[in-house]
């Protein structure tokens, strides 16, 4: 009876404060509240709802309108994102004709989640922006994530023998300790994880030698690119190697790469540098106001709050009462349109959607005036792998002024548009 008290407490205040959205000019209420901010972390409730990444990219248009954005940073492995910055930035070696040809460098399972209709169309209107700008000012497109092991050594080789580096032959020799694994992932980090035979020596070695070269301080995109390919690949490394022995660790070596790789970027653009960050809720959202944190996890959301301190941070939260995603039913298997159910009883999203009546919304957290909103309350997220049958483990507990800064409520939702992927219906 409490608990149903203090729900109907919460939908009152949410519809008290909530600003409607039916349109992108009801979202300069976001940008404001995020004007003073040095990183804007912008989420998602899946990595499949084409709402959430139309949401997110007419906030950004706007930013980059009313502030000094360097560049935009996802949930990506930094070879893949890299070609897409390569095509937004006009450069000489870019070989991609149109946005389509350069999101197809995202090849790998999931490769959906940035090779969809949605990003063809705000990656054409970021170079049609750039174009308009002299080359220095013209603002990036870069990947944080881990997964790119052997791409990533490719690219350093290929970097060491352009520039006649002395490094090239301890990189060989680094790279050499993974040839026995081919391009098998999973593979090394048995080795690795579990039987000890490993290459972490060797690629960290490199990494360091790296750095006290002048690629520790990349003076251009080409060298930002070799420091950042070689951090990857030491960082996936550690990746793959922990993520075989299950736990919290693979999680945090993760997040704790991505913090790593943004405050690399930033480094790179200068002092006043500001940028936009997009992944998903779980990562932009701090991980203390979630039972994360009892798991030992941390987040990039944390993270970077307690880097950066709050007052330089502004982190948008996102979700659906109900509607379609894009997802597989397990890694690795065909992408599906599935539908994603009514939120359950009692979740954030059902109080939204009994706040709002079925319209759209925009909710701006104060975690000292809203007392009725620090409640936990489960809040949904769907990854690439998704089961609608099993909606209850979808929720994580979250108390959501303490978690977010604010919050984009979309109650239905559509399915990304892929690129080029069969789809099973």
């Amino acid at each position: 009876m409490e608990q149903l008290l203090q729900s109907e407490s919460s939908a009152r205040r949410i519809h008290r404060e909530a600003m409607p959205y039916h349109s992108p000019e009801d979202l300069n209420r976001v940008v404001e509240a995020a004007k003073d901010a040095r990183l804007v972390l912008l989420g998602e409730a899946s990595h499949g709802t084409s709402e959430f990444y139309t949401t997110r990219a007419e906030i950004t248009k706007q930013l980059i309108a009313s502030k000094a954005i360097r560049f935009i940073a996802v949930e990506g492995d930094w070879p893949s994102c890299y070609e897409v910055n390569k095509y937004v930035k006009d450069f000489e070696d870019n070989e991609a004709r149109n946005a389509a040809e350069a999101l197809r460098a995202f090849h790998r399972w999931p490769s959906w989640m940035w090779a969809n209709r949605e990003m063809e169309a705000f990656i054409e209107w970021l170079r049609s922006y750039n174009l308009e700008r002299p080359a220095g000012e013209r603002i990036g497109f870069y990947g944080l994530d881990v997964y790119s092991l052997w791409e990533s050594m490719q690219h350093i080789v290929d970097y060491l023998k352009q520039t006649e580096s002395p490094l090239l032959d301890t990189a060989l020799q680094a790279f050499g300790c993974f040839e026995p694994y081919g391009d098998d992932s999973q593979s090394y980090g048995i080795s690795a994880g579990l039987i000890g035979e490993g290459c972490e020596e060797e690629i960290v070695a490199l990494l360091h030698e790296m750095q006290r070269t002048r690629l520790g301080h990349p003076q251009s995109e080409a060298e930002l690119n070799a420091m950042m390919n070689t951090m990857a690949a030491a960082d996936a490394e550690h990746y793959y190697r922990t993520m075989v022995r299950g736990g919290p660790d693979s999680w945090n070596v993760r997040d704790r790469h991505m913090v790593r790789a943004l405050r690399q970027l930033l480094d790179y653009h200068g002092p006043d540098g500001q940028a936009v960050l997009w992944e998903h809720n779980t990562h932009i959202g701090d991980a203390r106001a979630t039972d994360m944190a009892a798991d030992g996890m941390v987040n990039v959301g944390q993270l970077v709050r307690e880097y950066y301190r709050p007052a330089q941070t502004f982190s948008v939260g996102f979700g659906t009462h109900h509607g379609h995603v894009l997802a597989g039913s397990a890694w690795g298997a065909p992408v599906e349109v599935m539908e994603v159910p009514p939120a359950i009883r009692g979740s954030w999203e059902d109080l939204l959607a009994r706040a709002g009546g079925g319209e759209n919304m925009l909710l701006l957290f104060d975690a000292d005036a809203q007392p009725e909103l620090r409640e936990v309350f489960g809040h949904r997220a769907i990854g690439v792998v998704y089961d609608p049958g099993y909606e209850l483990g979808n929720y994580v507990p979250s108390r959501m002024p303490m978690r977010y800064d604010a919050f984009v409520f979309i109650h239905e939702t559509h399915a990304l548009e892929p690129l080029a992927l069969p789809l099973m219906v």
